[in-house]
């Protein structure tokens, strides 16, 4: 059985920093793509930022310049830097892996997400 848990989410003021972890664990063969998404109450949710397999990354058009997406392998694990928050930032920050079973297929799993609110 494989799980994904994030962790990070905090309240912070505008202009402030903070970085969000989220781990795999299970049976995991490998972990392609890797990715952030959010959701606001009231909102669709949206990309923040994703990464693949060979480091290459891609952001959301709001969040560009502000946040960096990296991950560990070696822990299966993602990370996503974010800073110089701003209150419209607020939101549940979910991960999304899509990892490689150890029968040979891929599948999604998403974590059930961290609360960052940004206080003006």
């Amino acid at each position: 059985q494989v799980q994904v848990v994030e962790s990070g989410g905090a309240l912070v003021q505008a202009g402030g920093s903070l970085r969000l972890s989220c781990a795999a664990s299970g049976r995991i063969f490998s972990i392609n793509d890797m990715g952030w998404y959010r959701q606001a109450p009231g909102k669709q949710r949206e990309l923040v930022a994703g990464i693949t397999a060979d480091g290459s990354t891609n952001y959301g058009y709001s969040v560009k310049g502000r946040f960096t997406v990296s991950r560990d392998n070696a822990k299966n694990t993602t990370y996503l830097q974010m800073n110089n928050l701003k209150p419209e930032d607020t939101a549940v920050y979910y991960c999304n892996f899509a990892i490689l079973l150890q029968n040979g297929l891929y599948k999604p799993y998403r974590g059930r997400g961290t609360q960052v609110t940004v206080s003006s």
